[in-house]
């Protein structure tokens, strides 16, 4: 994702083929990035309109619309030009190699050491901090980074072999990269496509609706698609950028705002609440329980307390973003009558559901069965998560060379477990439970009780991910020395696990690099940057008001407080 202190390659669980963006205004290119498939996206950034409020005529849009099945209509454009395409890397950027290296060395040798620290906890803070802000900084790839940082640990003797590599055995992490496959195996059948199109035809005679069309339908397959990168680019970009195009509405000049804009920014703006909505929407989530529990915060039927948490909140949130956007960024075509005709001339098109799709229907809703009831019957998620993988390769639905093609979930693999195993370490050697007693009594200084000390935090957590271009880096980063604030200063535990876990969805919007999916919906070219920043935060305060009001009585009505 880019930014210009923040810029760290961006990977994605598809493998998108698309047209390049035309500009009719000069344009400054932001790197390509690589994708799993090899692919590259290719963000263009664009200037800043000088009156980023736009006052639009009602129009009607009746041109015929033609859409693709496929997700090559994506804006994602891995052959731009060879001008375009990334420089071989010449190793390390020293800027951001001497600052990230300088943060670990000062804390190492020049910051006081706590009477309450050991030398081992200590010099373990340093890598841990250095390699974080390797993160935000990107002197390398943020894999090479991390394992950078790992070999500092052992050489160091900080920490022995098996120590720093033995988050590569997590389970969370192994059912976050076996995510990724079945995202693929979403886009692959064109079963997401499907869904979506119905949900188009049904919803779809305006553009109101057609955003709420568009948004319900994610809603419906996020607990199955746990990647929300993968539903951005892989099934719901292409639809927006084929209903755009066909209705005159173009990346990159005026008339984006016919359609294109609203769309992309309200699809954007609600993919954190479906993500939010069910603990298998979005890998981050299960990492997060995950952590909580290594903090002694266990939640029983995980899947069931989440979404029952989460339900109302979450609910009415999804359906107030599209209309708060509509009248805050409001489109040109008010009205799209051509849309249920188009999505049933392309699902006549698609023909019936193939054998393949059955296959991924019937995978799904074993592996959904199992997540939600995998407690009482005693099988764990990443077991229920192989099984449903096991079965996909056998019938043929998806093989090995998909999974291999699938860089984004072996880099996952390898950076998240080193962040998440130095998390793991520091909470064994107490900086964790230091830290948090620190933050608690300061605090306490203020005389706040749980529920303030509660809203301080929540509110910290969420604004410090404008630091961040990602939001599994957040989690692995921050999460659990956040959540031993919450019990320090005497906030419920299942409550304060839930409302960071719910949060680490919400800020995913904030920004066009806070997130895989607003990368992706970024790149198409619909949006300006100074739109982006400015509905970002407004969404962000509307969802903390819903949240932080509604929540409250649901979450007493639910006897987590």
């Amino acid at each position: 994702m880019e930014s210009s202190a923040l810029s760290r390659p961006i990977t994605s669980p598809l493998s998108i083929r698309a047209t390049p963006i035309l500009r009719h205004r000069p344009v400054s290119c932001l790197r390509s990035t690589p994708l799993p498939s090899a692919a590259a996206l290719s963000f263009i950034a664009r200037p800043l309109s000088p009156n980023p409020l736009r006052l639009r005529p009602v129009k009607r849009c009746h041109s015929p619309i033609r859409a693709s099945s496929s997700p090559s209509s994506a804006a994602l454009n891995p052959a731009a030009s060879p001008s375009a395409s990334p420089q071989p890397s010449q190793g390390a950027k020293p800027i951001p190699f001497a600052i990230s290296a300088a943060i670990g060395l000062a804390v190492r040798f020049l910051v006081p050491r706590p009477v309450e620290v050991t030398p081992q906890a200590w010099q373990l803070l340093a890598i841990f901090l250095s390699t974080i802000a390797g993160l935000v900084l990107s002197p390398l790839p943020v894999g090479a980074w991390a394992f950078i940082g790992l070999t500092a640990s052992i050489i160091t003797k900080t920490l022995t072999f098996s120590a720093a590599f033995g988050a590569f055995t997590n389970e969370v992490i192994w059912l976050i990269v076996i995510s990724f496959f079945f995202a693929r195996g979403f886009v692959k059948t064109g079963l997401g496509d499907r869904i979506a199109t119905y949900f188009v035809k049904w919803l779809g005679r305006s553009t109101l609706g057609l955003s709420y069309g568009l948004t319900i339908s994610e809603a419906f397959i996020a607990p199955a698609m746990p990647s929300t990168t993968a539903r951005a680019g892989g099934v719901f970009l292409p639809i927006i950028k084929s209903l755009s195009l066909r209705c005159g509405s173009k990346p990159g000049d005026q008339s984006a705002g016919k359609l294109g804009s609203y769309l992309i920014m309200s699809q954007l703006q609600s993919a954190g609440n479906s993500s939010a909505l069910f603990l298998t929407a979005a890998a981050q989530n299960l990492l997060c329980l995950k952590l909580a529990e290594e903090l002694g915060v266990r939640i029983s039927s995980p899947w069931v307390s989440w979404f029952k948490a989460a339900s109302l909140p979450a609910i009415v949130s999804l359906l107030a973003t599209p209309f708060i956007l509509y009248k805050l960024f409001p489109p040109q075509v008010k009205d799209t009558p051509d849309a249920p005709a188009l999505a049933t001339k392309k699902l006549e098109q698609m023909g019936p559901v193939t054998t393949n799709e059955w296959a991924m229907v019937g995978t799904m809703v074993l592996a959904v069965s199992l997540w939600v009831f995998g407690d009482a019957l005693g099988i764990p998620s990443v077991v229920a998560a192989m099984l449903g993988l096991s079965i996909l390769l056998l019938l043929g639905v998806l093989n090995w060379d998909d999974c291999l093609s699938e860089k984004s979930a072996w880099d996952t693999l390898a950076w998240f477990a080193v962040l998440v195993g130095m998390a793991g370490q520091l909470t064994n050697l107490g900086i964790v439970p230091w830290m948090s007693n620190c933050v608690a009594k300061f605090l306490q200084s203020f005389s706040l009780s749980w529920p303030a000390a509660l809203c301080v935090l929540q509110a910290s957590y969420f604004l410090i991910h404008y630091l961040f271009a990602s939001q599994t880096g957040h989690v692995g980063a921050l999460y659990s020395a956040f959540l031993a604030m919450h019990l320090a200063a005497g906030v419920p535990g299942v409550l304060a696990a839930l409302a960071l876990a719910y949060n680490t969805n919400l800020f995913g919007a904030l920004t066009h690099y806070s997130s895989g999916q607003a990368a992706v919906y970024y790149g198409a070219g619909y949006v300006e940057l100074a739109d982006v920043f400015r509905l970002g935060f407004i969404v962000a305060l509307i969802n903390a008001l819903v949240w932080g009001v509604v929540g409250t009585f649901w979450w007493k009505f639910l006897r987590l407080y």
